[in-house]
């Protein structure tokens, strides 16, 4: 074992947007902290282990461990470990992971709210979270009355033959769903490649296809055509959790090694799914209005304003097309807002409560704690900046 400061082997890949949150969160922990000397290689997802890990004499291990051989690399090690991956190689180790059922309901929702009745699922079937993520969709659209259609593709083992005729089968796949259909990729690269499909499909989007991806990796959703809309997952908690974990295991203390869940932050609407997929123009038209106005302090009587119908007909087929009165969704829209001031500011609550359209504090906390199962002072302290 080494002196005071701790030497830690950060066995997580750089290269993508996802592992480089997680890292940046367990930096974000040590600053806090205390200082640590890192090992940290240029990584790849599906690499082998670094050469230097196996005569690497180290105190603790945080590392993404998604294949056999990082799994026996790390168990050679016998230091405290713990695991940033679903795939769960390494028993009796805790992990530290994105709660893909969370992420798989927030796509359900996102493509629901807007109208679509018809659901579709592109996955990895290699991968574990890929698949839970699969399942939760699939379930979630079961829940609704619903049948969610699904196809596999194969990111890790492509050859080039093989990415042609996987692209042939993903356009024909959804050239012959029904539409408008709203599809959930397992992650944005694999959304990148539903929209390329879509292209050679014919298929217009968001309008006959609406995608939404899984990571918020910004470059590759800003680069796609058109931006790729993305469940946003809380890298950072997730890497501050593990660092926080470690550190425990480190300094003696008993850690249960279960798997701990990290709720996603959000979903980041882009173009690829900015549409309204209702036929019912009256609720299509409010709905706009609320998701524009609604943290402009409006009420159920100024949607109304614009409305040729009366109120009980339109809040009725408001809960017949997405499950909610106006009033709910002028509340749902504004504590999305405040979860996103709370997560990203240190305004106070006060400050959030007018940016939000709430007129009063008070009534935001109760709104908030019956929404989202408690008080937003413990939600901000959950998600720390």
């Amino acid at each position: 074992m080494s002196g005071s400061r701790k030497t830690i082997a950060l066995l997580v890949e750089t290269s993508n947007d996802y592992a480089r949150g997680l890292l940046h969160g367990i930096v974000a922990y040590v600053r806090e902290h205390r200082p640590w000397s890192t090992y940290l290689a240029e990584h790849g997802r599906g690499d082998a282990p670094p050469t230097w890990l196996a005569s690497w004499s180290g105190d603790g291990i945080i590392a993404r461990i998604e294949n056999p051989r990082i799994a026996k690399a790390v168990r050679a090690c016998g230091v405290p470990t713990v695991d940033l991956s679903a795939a769960a190689l390494v028993p009796n180790i805790p992990i530290v992971e994105t709660d893909n059922a969370a992420i798989a309901t927030l796509a359900f929702e996102h493509l629901k709210e807007r109208g679509f009745k018809h659901f579709a699922y592109y996955g990895d079937d290699q991968y574990n979270w890929s698949r839970y993520r699969g399942d939760q969709f699939q379930a979630r659209v079961r829940q609704a009355g619903g049948h969610a259609h699904t196809l596999s593709c194969n990111i890790g083992h492509r050859t080039d033959d093989g990415w042609t005729e996987e692209m042939a089968q993903l356009t024909l796949w959804i050239k012959e769903l029904p539409k408008p259909v709203g599809i959930m990729a397992c992650f944005d690269i694999v959304g990148r490649q539903v929209l390329e499909a879509c292209r050679l499909a014919n298929a217009a989007v968001p309008d006959e296809v609406a995608v939404i991806g899984v990571d918020n990796d910004e470059l590759l959703c800003e680069l796609a055509d058109p931006p790729l809309s993305s469940v946003a997952p809380d890298t950072h908690q997730t890497g501050y959790l593990a660092a926080s974990l470690l550190d425990k295991m480190m300094s003696g203390h008993l850690v249960d090694p279960v798997e701990h869940l990290i709720e996603p932050l959000g979903v980041i609407v882009r173009e690829s799914s900015d549409v309204l997929a209702i036929e019912d123009q009256e609720v299509s038209q409010a709905i706009r209005y609320i998701r524009t106005r609604a943290c402009e302090g409006i009420n159920v009587s100024d949607v109304m304003a614009g409305a040729p119908v009366s109120r009980r007909k339109l809040e009725a087929r408001f809960k017949k097309l997405i499950g909610r009165t106006p009033h709910d969704e002028i509340d749902r829209v504004r504590l999305n807002r405040v979860k996103e001031l709370l997560r990203e500011t240190s305004l106070p609550l006060a400050e959030i409560a007018q940016r939000a359209g709430f007129e009063h504090v008070e009534y935001l906390s109760v709104v908030f704690k019956k929404k989202v199962g408690m008080p937003p002072s413990d939600y901000r302290r959950k998600h720390p900046q």
